[in-house]
């Protein structure tokens, strides 16, 4: 029987060849080289590193040694981006001659050099939104946890550095960047959005954002709120539409609430109740709930629970 695997080993490898021609969408044969997602991951890690120094990384960091410790890990993430950003370049575009080449390679030096010049203020706005974060959760015991521990601030960090690029005209590599924190934290943040300073997401779990989003300053949203679309039938069609939400400065978003179409406006200082469906604007100040359902508690004798419409929320 051990023979069996090896008797058709050339037909197995024929068959799965001929799927690889026959289904191109989910293959890649070409000689242009994909980025590689182990490396851009470690991109993440290293600018991590540079956004909270001392929390990540190397974390004996001295005022003697710092210069040096920056440069250093600038250098790393210089070459690797560089490889990564020179790939997807390529990639998006069928040129191979000589001169493309060349106009690649400048304009890659380009972007990434623009990138990381970028870097204090990166770390100015997420510093806002360590304290939005600390100021906002009652059970936080200092800042060192919410950079430690919250996922919130871990996907948003990765939306900030992933926007810049985005920002840059840079293909591919923002959406690899988002869904790596996608898929550790559960926090969909499309790197099109647009975020003011100030932003906290509380818990996290079920978040999504999409593309088209604009968040105005000092917002706070609960797990399971989606900023989204109300139709994606149009497909490419609507790509460059805004199909998504704005939200204005100071908005509170409670969990479970749907907040869908380019169009919808929520206006400054709004407060959303939770499992809140909204597909229209709202104004200014103002404060969306869901009527409380009557619930029965069964005991002995069945009894109505009613509960208080107006609850100042906090999770």
């Amino acid at each position: 029987m051990r023979g069996v695997f090896h008797g058709k080993l050339n037909e197995l490898v024929a068959n799965i060849g001929n799927s690889y021609r026959d289904y191109p969408i989910n293959s890649s044969i070409d000689p242009t080289l994909l980025p590689n997602r182990n490396r851009i991951i470690e991109v993440i890690h290293l600018m991590r590193e540079l956004l909270f120094p001392g929390y990540f990384g190397k974390q004996n960091m001295h005022e003697a040694t710092m210069n040096y410790q920056i440069g250093e890990t600038l250098i790393k993430i210089h070459e690797i981006l560089s490889d990564q950003v020179c790939r997807v370049l390529r990639y998006e575009n069928d040129h191979q001659d000589a001169a493309f080449q060349e106009q690649v390679k400048d304009r890659t030096e380009t972007i990434v050099t623009e990138f990381l010049s970028r870097v204090p203020a990166l770390r100015a706005v997420l510093a806002t939104d360590v304290q939005a974060a600390y100021d906002g959760d009652p059970a936080a015991s200092n800042t060192s946890e919410i950079i430690f521990s919250y996922p919130g601030l871990f996907a948003v960090g990765i939306y900030r550095a992933a926007h810049e690029l985005h920002s840059l005209s840079v293909p591919l590599i923002p959406r690899i960047m988002t869904e790596y924190a996608h898929n550790l934290t559960g926090i969909d943040i499309h790197a099109g959005a647009k975020i003011g300073h100030s932003f906290f997401i509380d818990h996290g779990t079920g978040v999504v954002i999409g593309e088209t989003t604009v968040i105005g300053n000092r917002v706070k949203i609960y797990h399971g709120v989606t900023l989204g679309a109300l139709s994606t039938r149009g497909g490419q069609a609507l790509n460059g539409v805004k199909r998504h939400p704005t939200l204005e400065d100071d908005v509170t978003v409670y969990s479970g609430a749907s907040i869908l179409g380019g169009e919808t406006v929520i206006g400054k200082g709004v407060i959303i109740g939770s499992n809140v469906f909204i597909s229209k604007s709202v104004p200014e100040g103002a404060r969306v709930t869901v009527k409380n359902p009557e619930l029965i508690i069964r005991g002995r004798a069945p009894q109505e629970f009613r509960q208080e419409e107006n609850v100042d929320w906090s999770i």
